[in-house]
């Protein structure tokens, strides 16, 4: 759990190739083509050895027995190398290092080139710059609370996960920046102002529910959500669902703060173009899936209790609508 200072080792490291000329960093924005290539191509392989490994060293679980699906989903839950207890958790270090730090560089790279242009970075540009790197710093701050979710707990490692962390997340979460360097534009004080609200928001939403559901795991009997003792649901499989908080509001209500977020990175763009706007509409059909999945998993983990579950809580995503 060692993030935060991974992040901050990182720019520190890369601001000195800069300035004493070793590497530019806006090697990055020239290279951004060749870095999705090469990437791309060692997804393919690494999910090649991931798809080994869960099968010569016994962690194949959840298979379908066809190879697509399982090389997708992955045959491992939690690879290591070395094989063992103490060895590196491929699965925690790609969600949680190469691409989140990748991304922020990617954004000052972007920022870099702008002001090479122009002679200025804009108010656009700072604040998605901002927004990105402050959801990094926050996610490293509360790294253990990545432990808890889905991705950790219940999916395998293959080539769904893996291009996502190393691909995916650097490469398109960039996209705003990207964007940026050549629309540059003057936004209103008043929209800066409603945009960082909007980032707040949705920032707050997120972690706070985030962070009821790890306390509530941590220590379910004794854990206390808006200075009360938690509410939930014994299971008969054993495990127990939380009734209290945001958690009561909706099954999956720190997707709200997930949306918010993703749409205020792409506000600072304006109305011009629909690309800027990719992330958010894509991470809206990808959360709304996402939850379909986990409820027919829940479903089929907790059966009758899952439905006693959804009687009490309702709503999917955004209370009173879904």
């Amino acid at each position: 759990m060692n993030g935060l200072f991974s992040l901050v080792v990182t720019f520190i490291a890369v601001a000195i190739l800069h300035w004493s000329g070793v590497f530019s960093i806006r090697e990055l924005y020239d290279e951004f083509g060749a870095l999705i290539s090469v990437m791309t191509i060692f997804v393919f392989i690494f999910s090649i050895y991931l798809y080994w490994y869960g099968k010569q060293h016994g962690q194949a679980r959840h298979l379908s027995g066809k190879f697509i699906h399982d090389f997708w989903m992955g045959t491992g839950h939690n690879p290591r190398v070395p094989p063992g207890r103490d060895g590196l958790d491929l699965k925690i270090f790609c969600e949680a290092r190469p691409g989140l730090i990748l991304w922020v560089l990617l954004n000052t790279s972007f920022a870099y080139v702008q002001y090479e242009k122009y002679g200025f970075v804009s108010t656009s540009m700072i604040l998605v710059w901002l927004f990105q790197m402050f959801y990094i710093v926050d996610y490293f701050w509360n790294e253990e609370a990545i432990l808890t979710t889905m991705d950790i707990k219940h999916e395998n490692f293959g080539y769904m996960l893996a291009f996502g962390d190393l691909v995916w997340v650097p490469m398109t979460y960039s996209l705003q920046a990207h964007y940026l360097i050549d629309h540059v534009h003057s936004l209103p004080w008043w929209g800066a102002v409603l945009i960082v609200g909007i980032n707040m928001l949705g920032l707050y939403i997120f972690r706070a529910v985030n962070l009821q559901k790890h306390k509530f795991r941590k220590d379910p009997e004794h854990a206390k959500i808006w200075g009360k003792k938690v509410e939930y649901l014994q299971t008969e499989q054993g495990g127990k669902l939380l009734l209290s908080g945001f958690w009561g509001w909706s099954r999956h209500f720190n997707y709200v703060g997930d949306i918010l977020m993703a749409l205020s990175w792409s506000l600072p763009c304006l109305f011009e173009s629909i690309l800027p706007y990719f992330y958010p509409i894509y991470f809206a059909i990808l959360l709304i899936h996402r939850e379909r999945r986990d409820h027919n998993f829940c479903s089929k983990k907790y059966g009758a209790d899952w439905t006693r579950y959804c009687e009490k809580v309702p709503y999917r995503i955004i209370p009173g609508i879904y």
